[in-house]
C-alpha cells in the first residue's frame, strides 16, 4: 500500500501523522510512504530523519493526496484539502465530525473511508487513539488557565497555588474521565482547591480512591454545577460522549455568575463544546471574553507541545496504521468490531450512529457493508 502523510494545514497543528520509526516499520513490511516536504519539521522531525526510515519526501500536498490509497494525518481535513478527497481514498485521523456538516457531507459526496481516531475502542471499549492526546490536552489544561489568570491576559490575577498566607485558588474540572483526571493532578499539584463534576457515582467513587479524599467530588446536576462554577477560578470543560456533539453542562446564565477574570478551558470544544459560551478558537488567537470571563476554546491544543503530543498519539495510531496497510481497510474492518466503531463514513455512507444523530442524518452500521 501507498501511505501519505501530508504537513497538517489546521492553524497552528505542528503535530505529524507517522514518525521515522513508523516510516521504517512500513517500509520494512513492504509498503511505500510519501511524505510531505516539512511535515515534522515543527515536531522536530525533520525531513532527513523521514528519508534515512525510507520514505520518499514529496514536494507537494497535492501529490502526497493524489498518489496514496491510505492518508494518515492528526486533525481532520480543511477547506483547501476537500478536493483532495477520491472515491475508496482511507483518511486515518482525527475527524470530530458531529460539529462539521459540511466536511461529512464532502466525505460522503467523494465515497471517502473516514476512520476517526476518536471513535476507536479496544477490546475493553476504551478509546486508546483519544487517551494520549486527551491526558495532554488535561494537563495542557491547567498550564493554560493558570497563564489566562494573569491579569495581562485578561484574568483575575490569581495564582492558582497562592502563598503562605493567601489562599489558592479555586479549580472545577467538569467530567471526570482522562482530560478531567489528569487536569486534577496538575491542578492539585500546584496547590489549587479541586472540585470535580460527574454524572457517574461509581467515577466519583473512583476518583475519591484515586485522590486519596484530597479532590471535591460533587455529582453532576444543574444546582451543583452552578454553584461550583460561580465559586471557581478556573473551570475546564472535559465532558465527552464519543463521536457525538458535548452537552451543554455549562450554560450561559452561569457563565454570567462567574467572578470577573475567572477562566474557562473548554477542552471538549473538539466536540462543540460542553459550555455555552464557548465557540471554537485558534493558537493565533486563542482566547476571548464574555460576560467578564476569559474563554480559552483551541480545538488542537495538544499541537502547542507538538513533539511529545506526536511520539504519545503515534504510539497508540501506528498498529492500526500497519494493519490497515497490510490487510486493506475491508478486511481489517471486518476483522476488528472496535475498528469498526471508527468508521464514520464508507462508500457514500454515514456510519456513526453519534455523529449521524448529532447532524439529524441517516446511518448504516458499517458491519453491514463490508460483509
Amino acid at each position: 500500500m501507498i501511505i501519505g502523510v501530508p504537513r497538517e494545514l489546521k492553524d497552528h497543528e505542528s503535530r505529524v501523522g507517522v514518525t521515522p520509526a513508523g516510516v521504517k516499520a512500513l517500509t520494512e513490511a513492504g509498503h511505500t510512504v510519501l511524505v510531505e516536504t516539512r511535515a515534522g519539521n515543527l515536531s522536530s522531525l525533520p525531513d532527513d530523519e523521514y528519508q534515512s526510515a525510507g520514505a520518499e519526501i514529496v514536494g507537494s500536498a497535492y501529490d502526497v493526496w493524489r498518489l496514496a490509497d491510505m492518508i494518515v494525518k492528526v486533525k481532520e481535513p480543511v477547506e483547501k484539502e476537500y478536493g483532495y478527497f477520491r472515491d475508496g481514498l482511507i483518511l486515518f485521523t482525527y475527524l470530530h465530525l458531529a460539529p462539521l456538516p459540511v466536511l461529512t457531507a464532502k466525505l460522503l459526496e467523494k465515497k471517502v473511508i473516514g476512520i476517526a481516531y476518536e471513535t476507536i475502542r479496544d477490546k475493553a471499549g476504551a478509546l486508546p487513539l483519544l487517551t494520549p492526546m486527551s491526558e495532554v490536552a488535561g494537563r495542557m489544561s491547567v498550564q493554560v488557565g493558570a497563564a489566562h489568570l494573569e491579569k495581562e491576559k485578561g484574568g483575575r490575577g490569581v495564582l492558582l497555588g497562592g502563598v503562605p498566607g493567601v489562599p489558592p485558588g479555586n479549580v472545577c474540572v467538569i467530567g471526570g474521565g482522562i482530560v478531567g483526571t489528569n487536569a486534577a493532578k496538575v491542578a492539585m499539584g500546584i496547590g489549587a482547591k479541586v472540585t470535580i463534576i460527574d454524572m457517574n457515582l461509581n467515577r466519583l467513587r473512583e476518583l475519591d480512591d484515586i485522590f486519596n479524599g484530597r479532590v471535591y467530588t460533587l455529582a453532576s446536576n444543574s444546582y451543583n454545577v452552578s454553584r461550583a462554577v460561580q465559586e471557581a477560578d478556573l473551570v475546564i470543560g472535559g465532558v465527552l460522549i464519543p463521536g457525538a456533539a458535548a452537552p451543554k453542562i455549562v450554560t450561559k446564565a452561569m457563565v454570567a455568575t462567574m467572578k470577573k477574570g475567572a477562566v474557562i478551558v473548554d477542552v471538549a470544544i473538539d466536540q462543540g463544546g460542553c459550555v455555552e459560551t464557548a465557540r471554537p478558537t485558534t493558537h493565533s488567537d486563542p482566547s476571548y471574553v464574555l460576560e467578564g470571563v476569559v474563554h480559552y476554546c483551541v480545538t488542537n491544543m495538544p499541537a502547542a507541545v507538538p513533539h511529545t503530543s506526536t511520539l504519545a498519539l503515534t504510539n497508540a495510531t501506528f498498529p492500526y496504521v500497519m494493519r490497515l496497510a497490510k490487510m486493506g481497510a475491508k478486511a481489517a474492518i471486518q476483522a476488528d468490531s472496535g475498528l469498526q466503531d471508527g468508521v464514520n463514513t464508507y462508500d457514500g455512507l454515514l456510519t456513526c450512529k453519534p455523529v449521524a444523530e448529532s447532524q439529524g442524518k441517516p446511518w448504516k452500521p458499517v458491519a453491514e457493508l463490508v460483509r
